[in-house]
């Protein structure tokens, strides 16, 4: 291939990734943690004394629920919950912004109360689709949508720069002195080895991003609204429901669970979106876990079915079940969430998901140190332009301000059960914002090694708040059995943290003095 062309291919690649990159590391860091969505939301629920989830409690808490709130019977869901979560129903009455939540006290007695509408794992996977951005969630996917499509072609630019030496270099990985040759080794590594794990977000994400646009199209170019409209909405599973308003009873859950179950084999409920209860149209849209089989969203495989006898009415969108191009679409959703493989294939996308964020953070890095040897010119020492200094604040700032901004919004939520909605947002956009104010203010590199030490105590504090709430109950925290694997993992990445610093540390004290990462002077004006 032609210098010239690689040398096109190469400016490519860096400045796709240049602007793309500090958004995509949110989003993979993020994404990596809404692996485990479940889990931590147990971590993040207080146990219940007496929980006794069963099919029976359940059938009470719907019909105390439907008599005590009839504006529940339209459209309600209920969540089976488990041996320390209890079952609840949550529901938003038609006209109303108010969400709903009902549980049954210890005593069998009805408790209705304002639901919170995200949740913990709710929220991660808002930041992991928006990367954050101060905008709703619609704008935000779109967003993403047109940052993954620079991603795109920011690895495609990448593998062919790589060509020429990929025989060669493929796995070295040469430590040494030489920093900016060992972070370009580990960079060109994660890249190549993760390529198909890359092209599968990025290509997905464009789509998940663009595809209201892409209907929109086809409605104004190719359907007209009216067809548009009908199509859709025969196209919906809920189109296999025939509404008939005369009264009937729910079927009981434990019977309608086995029904099921009969039908699909394999098949393992935890929530019902029951629409029309009391009647005898009355549906319910089950999801599960369907281990056989790529699923096509991230919380499980959904089936339809009657809610009076349990009889099966739509399944495409049920794996195993489905006509051949549904089964295609699911795949390329479950490639997305990663929800096929059980347990071997979220923990993979879970470090894939890291590798991804430090792929883009390297990425800043080297192109932050070439431009110091590009402004060097064999000329000895150089100071540093103003736009470096910025570029190296601006990647420390918010990369770590969002591995900060993540760890401390999971810690407060053993701090601030029930706190008024948003607290969430405000305790991540606090520490986000603040951390790349500190970067700046304080310079890349200083900066690097206190937000590291920061990002370690903020993780350390997710463990420590559960050893406190076993060891003092009285402060109102708690540690529950079935999620201590949520505090070993934050364990870790806090050791990984604080080796980062010490390392970031001897790397500013001794490094070369005219790099952006050398600590300037005390008394310098950093001219940010």
């Amino acid at each position: 291939m032609r210098a010239d062309t690689l040398r096109t291919y190469k400016t490519l690649h860096t400045w796709t990734g240049i602007v793309a990159g500090l958004a995509l590391f949110i989003a993979f860091y993020a994404g990596a943690l809404t692996m485990f969505k479940a889990p931590l939301a147990r971590w993040a629920t207080p146990p219940v004394a007496g929980v006794a989830s069963s099919p029976a409690q359940a059938d009470a808490l719907i019909a105390q629920a439907m008599t005590a709130r009839p504006d529940a019977r339209a459209d309600f869901t209920l969540y089976l919950g488990d041996a320390a979560i209890a079952p609840h129903i949550v529901w938003k009455p038609r006209g109303q912004a108010t969400e709903w939540k009902a549980t049954l006290a210890a005593d069998g007695t009805l408790q209705v109360a304002p639901a919170d509408p995200s949740g913990l794992g709710v929220f991660i996977d808002v930041i992991h689709r928006t990367a954050g951005l101060p905008v709703d969630l619609e704008t935000g996917t779109l967003v993403m949508a047109l940052v993954s499509a620079l991603y795109a072609l920011a690895i495609v630019s990448g593998v062919i720069v790589l060509l020429p030496t990929l025989v060669k270099d493929f796995f070295a990985l040469r430590i040494g002195r030489n920093l900016k040759r060992m972070w370009l080794d580990a960079h060109n590594v994660v890249g190549i080895v993760s390529l198909p794990f890359h092209l599968v977000m990025a290509l997905s994400a464009m789509v998940f991003g663009l595809h209201d646009l892409v209907y929109d199209a086809q409605k104004a170019v190719v359907y007209g609204e009216p067809r548009f409209e009908r199509i859709w909405k025969e196209s919906g599973p809920f189109s296999a429901v025939r509404p008939d308003p005369a009264p009937a009873a729910l079927l009981p859950l434990q019977a309608l669970d086995a029904r099921v179950r009969e039908q699909v084999p394999g098949f393992a409920p935890h929530t019902l979106r029951f629409r029309g209860a009391g009647t005898t149209g009355a549906a319910a849209w089950i999801t599960g876990d369907m281990p056989c089989c790529m699923v096509r969203t991230a919380q499980g495989s959904p089936v339809l079915v009657s809610a009076v006898d349990g009889r099966l009415l739509h399944t495409e969108y049920l794996a195993g079940r489905q006509s051949g191009w549904m089964a295609s679409v699911s795949a390329f959703f479950a490639l997305h969430f990663g929800t096929y493989g059980g347990e071997t294939v979220r923990w993979g996308y879970f470090f894939l998901g890291l590798a991804g964020a430090f792929l883009f953070y390297s990425g800043n890095l080297l192109w932050i140190e070439s431009r110091r040897k590009a402004a060097r010119g064999g000329n000895g020492p150089v100071v540093q332009r103003r736009a470096t200094e910025r570029m190296a604040a601006g990647t420390v700032g918010v990369a770590l301000g969002c591995v900060a901004g993540l760890s401390a919004t999971v810690a407060a939520e053993k701090w601030l059960p029930g706190a008024a909605a948003g607290w969430r947002e405000g305790v991540y956009a606090a520490v986000f914002l603040g951390s790349v104010a500190w970067a700046f203010a304080r310079g890349a590199g200083r900066g690097a090694v206190e937000l590291l030490w920061f990002s370690v105590a903020a993780t350390l504090a997710i463990p420590v708040s559960g050893l406190l709430g076993w060891a003092w109950p009285a402060s109102g925290l708690w540690l529950r059995a079935d999620s201590l694997g949520v505090e070993a993992v934050a364990l870790a990445g806090a050791a990984a943290f604080a080796c980062m610093a010490r390392r970031t540390a001897r790397r500013v004290a001794q490094g070369p003095a005219d790099s952006v990462w050398a600590r300037p002077p005390e008394g310098t004006p950093l001219g940010l």
